[in-house]
Order: structure tokens, then sequence, then C-alpha cells
């Protein structure tokens, strides 16, 4: 840890910010932490130390750097402005990191707010799912200024094995979409795939077997193709986050003239996860819905 960042504040303890801000504290960055459900906050000091606050704005009190991993950009607003956000209390110089998969255009409306408030800010979606926050091993994708990225990586070093800066405040955010779009596509590649092998009376685990060396392997593959063969969908990223994130996608396509037609696809496969009471699922799920429209 270098000695210009000491003091953390972490908002939002969902199933990523959890483990992530218990990395920090591990690491010796003293962490207080701010969830909107105070109990998930009693519980993470417990687990972890450091300590907890009531608003937004005391956790942000005196710290050098602001950690934010909420839902949506709604909710990312919600913890900076106003009297209990953490505007009102940061000192000058500290940073903002928003971990929180959203739009490119919030990154730069906050870009912009912190700059006029002394701050700096930074976009920094992850992706690694749940497994990857509580090992320590998310890949960040980051928008925003050179100087800050570098003050700020040994605190991503906590919880990243791979930190990339991709360009200035928004960049972050439009590369995760992409990795998004990349996962879409995958996973419903692989669902048609076990689908298929099912139905042609194979075993989907020996066409795995043989098949996940070559070309057609992927993370999704190798982590979940066992889980979808047994129809076990409570292993990571939920369908209604993805269809969030993926409409957040598909407003970013249209505003710079890309063409996604298998993403806005599949996005509508997901649409009919949650029309069967599948919201909840993780994302591999889609294999779920073509066993129930053939059978």
């Amino acid at each position: 840890m270098t000695s210009n960042i000491k003091r953390v504040a972490f908002i939002g303890l969902g199933a990523m910010g959890y483990p992530m801000a218990g990395h920090l504290q591990q690491a010796g960055f003293d962490t207080c932490v701010y969830n909107r459900t105070a109990d998930k906050a009693t519980q993470w000091v417990t687990d972890y130390g450091g300590v907890n606050a009531e608003t937004p704005a005391l956790a942000a009190l005196n710290a050098d750097v602001v950690c934010i991993c909420v839902g949506n950009d709604d909710d990312v607003r919600s913890v900076i402005y106003g009297d209990n956000g953490i505007l009102a209390t940061m000192k000058p110089g500290s940073v903002v990191i928003d971990h929180t998969t959203a739009s490119a255009e919030l990154a730069r409306e906050l870009d912009q707010t912190c700059t006029e408030h002394n701050l700096c800010f930074l976009d920094a979606p992850v992706s690694g799912g749940q497994a990857g926050a509580e090992n320590g091993a998310l890949t960040i994708m980051i928008g925003g200024a050179e100087p800050v990225y570098e003050r700020i990586m040994p605190l991503l070093n906590c919880y990243a094995k791979s930190t990339r800066l991709m360009g200035e405040s928004g960049a972050g955010q439009l590369t995760k979409m992409a990795n998004q779009i990349c996962i879409a596509g995958l996973v419903q590649g692989l669902s048609e795939a076990l689908h298929f092998a099912d139905k042609a009376g194979l075993d989907g685990r020996a066409v795995i077997a043989a098949i996940s060396k070559g070309a057609a392997q992927s993370w999704q593959m190798e982590n979940r193709h066992a889980t979808m063969i047994d129809g076990q969908f409570d292993f990571g990223f939920a369908v209604d986050w993805m269809r969030k994130d993926l409409g957040i996608v598909i407003q970013a396509a249209n505003d710079v003239g890309a063409s996604l037609p298998v993403t806005a696809l599949v996005d509508q496969f997901y649409a009919d996860i949650q029309h069967m009471g599948g919201g909840r699922w993780d994302t591999s799920s889609l294999i779920e819905r073509l066993r129930r429209l053939n059978g």
C-alpha cells in the first residue's frame, strides 16, 4: 500500500462489493463501508473489521478514495449527490472509483462533476463474477486519466488479476459493454450446443470434453457446462442484471451506429427467462428456455 492512500470508503456491499471491500481491509487499508441495507454493513464489519457508516457522506468523510459498486445509473447518482451523498464530504484531490456497470454517459457526467469539485474520477466496471471478487481475481476496465489510474493501482490490485486503462472517461464502461456482448453470444451458443447434443443422443459432458480444448473453448464452457447440463442456475450473474446491462449496450449501440443483431436477440431470450420466473437465475439459464420450448 502506498502512503498517499490510507483511508478508503466502499459504497455498496452486494455479491461483488462485499468481498471487494473485504480485500481492501485485509490489505491494510482503513476501510469504511456503507450499504443501503444496514444489517449487511454490520455483518461486513463482523467479518472483516473496519467500520460502517449510516450514510455515503459519512463513509466518504476524510477518505482518500471512494469506491462505488451499486446497481445502476440511478443508484450511483443517489450515493453521490445530495446532503447524504459523497460529494458533500469528500476532500479535495481524492478519487472516486465507480465499479458499477453503468452507462458511458453517466461516467462522463461524473467526471465533469468531480472535476468541478476538485476531485478525480475513474469509471472502472469489473468482470469475473462473484467468484472473481471473492478470489481477488477480477478484470477491471478503466476510463480516466493515466496519473489517477497509476495512483490507485495498489488499491485495485487487492481484488484484480488484470487492469487496463482504456481511454478517457466512459471508455471503461464501453469496454464492459463489449464484454457483455461477447458473453451473451457465447452463452447462447453453448446453450444451443448442449441442447443439440442432448437431442442427438450424445453425452453432453463427453461432447464438452471433446471440443473444449479446441476453437470452441471459452470460460463459459469450462465453468458452466456441467451446471447447465444439470439444470442448476445459481452460480453467478443474474438474468435481471444481464438485461440491465444489455439495455445499456443496445442504447449505446444505437448512439454510435453499431449493429448488434445477435445481442438484441439474446436480450429478448433473457426476457423470456424473466417471464418464466427466472430473473434471479444466472445467465447460463438460456439453456432452460430451449428445453421448455422444445420439450
